[in-house]
């Protein structure tokens, strides 16, 4: 048996362990939020022919919900949950990704 004597951490020592942060949440919501409203501007700036479009191609947008949704999550957790500005470089982001595959696919 090792001789050894157990170290008790306390208040002053920093023993206590930080909260976790919770971040995955809204960061989730404001990333599927983006993703709606993105795919919802080609509607307003073509009609209702996109719908048409979106009857073939609907699998790859799709798709792009989980990316945002991380996105959401990563920018949220990487502006230290400011949750103002993380919503701003979400929509941002999810919509020029949404918008480069609308034009790649329509091109």
């Amino acid at each position: 048996m090792r001789n050894g004597t157990p170290i008790s951490f306390t208040q002053a020592d920093g023993g206590t362990r930080p909260e976790e942060t919770t971040w995955s949440l809204p960061g989730g919501i404001v990333g599927f939020l983006s993703w709606l409203l993105a795919l919802g501007l080609p509607f307003l700036l073509y009609g209702s022919n996109t719908l048409f479009f979106f009857l073939y191609t609907w699998p790859f947008f799709l798709a792009l919900m989980p990316v945002a949704v991380m996105i959401g999550i990563a920018l949220h957790s990487l502006l230290d949950s400011r949750l103002r500005y993380s919503c701003v470089a979400t929509l941002f982001t999810v919509m020029v990704m949404v918008g480069m595959l609308f034009l790649w696919l329509s091109s």
